[in-house]
């Protein structure tokens, strides 16, 4: 196995975007002020076990995708509850079954049997092209019935990982048995009830240590009339 080309080149190449993706996010934060938004650090920070916590939650600009239902998903389907959410595509052979196997162990331990949800979850592909609604729906719902997918088109797509410090890339000169390959950042976000990004959990990600992080995040969120 140590021998395989192939695979050293892909975790070359993951390790690639790993790094890429916590420099975009932090260019991204540093950049706010820049733009004309004011930054007011919390009252108090927080030191997170498995995660960054961004200063100031960055809020969203309007998007426009569509969810595995094949209805509207956008800027408001995420408003009111909290989401963690990825990227990635059907076809991965390993990240994307990982970071699901991680959602589905973080919903158990953040959300007790037969309690309202504690947030949602949301993958997002960023291969429209194989990633027909149907295919998303039979493939988050694989992992949890109430996970949730959404695509678009790449032009709507990377509006909305730009703004979000993510990255992919397609890969053509690489090819599996299930077709190309896309290379794409694996960190966790975390999007707040008010639409804004308030942390990222970069790979190696342990569930426990999230559900930890989260409990905190959350308990010092301010209510707003969004929240529940």
């Amino acid at each position: 196995m140590n021998g395989d080309p192939s695979k050293s080149e892909g975790l070359r190449r993951y390790a690639v975007f790993v790094t890429a993706t916590a420099a975009a996010i932090v260019m991204l934060w540093l950049g706010m002020d820049y733009l004309g938004q004011r930054l007011r650090p919390p009252a108090l920070p927080i030191a997170l076990k498995g995660g960054t916590l961004l200063p100031q939650p960055k809020p969203l600009r309007p998007f426009q995708l569509t969810d595995q239902d094949g209805k509207p998903f956008t800027l408001d389907r995420l408003r009111g509850h909290w989401t963690f959410f990825v990227i990635g595509y059907t076809s991965c052979p390993d990240i994307c079954p990982t970071l699901l196997a991680t959602f589905q162990a973080l919903d158990r331990l953040i959300t007790p049997a037969g309690a309202k949800p504690a947030a949602d979850f949301l993958f997002v592909s960023v291969d429209p092209e194989r990633d027909s609604p149907a295919q998303l729906a039979k493939y988050v719902h694989y992992f949890n019935p109430r996970f949730l997918g959404a695509t678009g088109t790449d032009d709507a797509l990377r509006a909305l990982t730009g703004q979000l410090g993510l990255l992919y890339e397609r890969v053509g000169d690489r090819k599996t048995s299930l077709g190309y390959l896309i290379d794409h950042s694996a960190s966790i976000l975390l999007i707040n009830p008010e639409a804004g990004l308030s942390a990222i959990f970069s790979p190696p990600q342990d569930p426990q240590l999230i559900a930890e992080d989260f409990a905190t995040i959350a308990a010092r969120y301010p209510s707003s009339p969004h929240d529940g």
